[in-house]
């Protein structure tokens, strides 16, 4: 049986990394997270909580630790020191629960990952029927309404080298979603399209997150974040600099570290 975290308590204040939330509803919970490379620290002190439903945009100069600390909430990157709990369960090296962490997550990455060699419909239901044992009538009825929700319906028995990249990435969307998650991680998953795909993928995690889909992405996309997110999270350094709501980042930035970033990608 996965383990249930009790009696987690806030960090307290904005220090080094870490932001004063009171755990609530907290779907993620991360206290104090440190991670190493070797003998780079990478990850220096994380704290944060995330809420249910809560659309969280991490932003940061290349480098700053925020693909590392998306990868840390469903074990794909270890943490070597501090705490990580997901809807209850703390991610420790027992085997059960990471399992049990990762059929709540979804996770986009930058590259598509489909399998080559299957169709658009086998590579979404291949989760829901070995892991989480739906029947195959199921899991494809519930593949093509995902595809249907990501305009994609058509497609379902194409390969995948027949989509387009933009394609491919909401073939991606629907086949993490197709695992029923709560949370959906991001991990920059427009950055390997060309700009006019772009905004197909956008449409779609607007759409997410106007379902209320509990939410953590890792982009450059400025003008979605801006739109979409009720928080971002500035890192740098391996340490979260700033945590702001749309409206105070862009205009009232309290730390100098997130002023220069964002009149350098403002100019862009």
């Amino acid at each position: 049986m996965a383990r249930r975290s009790r009696g987690v308590v806030a960090p307290n204040g904005l220090v080094g990394g870490t932001e004063h939330q009171s755990p609530g509803d907290a779907m993620i919970i991360c206290e104090d997270v440190h991670m190493w490379y070797g003998n780079f620290h990478v990850l220096r002190g994380v704290s944060t909580i995330v809420q249910r439903g809560e659309k969280v945009v991490i932003c940061g100069p290349s480098g700053s630790g925020k693909s590392s600390f998306i990868r840390t909430l469903n074990r794909l990157e270890t943490h070597q020191r501090g705490r990580i709990v997901i809807d209850g369960t703390e991610l420790t090296p027992d085997v059960r629960n990471i399992a049990a962490v990762r059929r709540e997550t979804g996770m986009v990455f930058q590259q598509f990952n489909l399998f080559p060699h299957l169709s658009v419909l086998r590579n979404i239901t291949l989760g829901p029927i070995h892991v989480r044992g739906m029947a195959k009538d199921e899991a494809e009825a519930l593949a093509l309404g995902l595809l249907e929700r990501v305009g994609l319906k058509d497609h379902a028995h194409k390969l995948p080298a027949q989509l387009s990249g933009g394609q491919q990435q909401r073939v991606a969307i629907a086949r993490a979603l197709a695992m029923q998650p709560k949370i959906m991680l991001f991990d920059e998953p427009t950055s390997a399209l060309d700009p006019e795909m772009i905004n197909e993928v956008l449409d779609v995690m607007r759409e997410l997150a106007r379902s209320g889909m509990t939410m953590l992405i890792v982009t450059h996309e400025m003008g979605f974040a801006r739109e979409v997110a009720d928080r971002i999270l500035f890192f740098d350094e391996g340490r979260i600099v700033e945590s702001a709501p749309p409206a105070e980042f862009f205009t009232n930035p309290k730390e100098e570290r997130t002023r220069q970033s964002l009149s350098q990608i403002l100019r862009q």
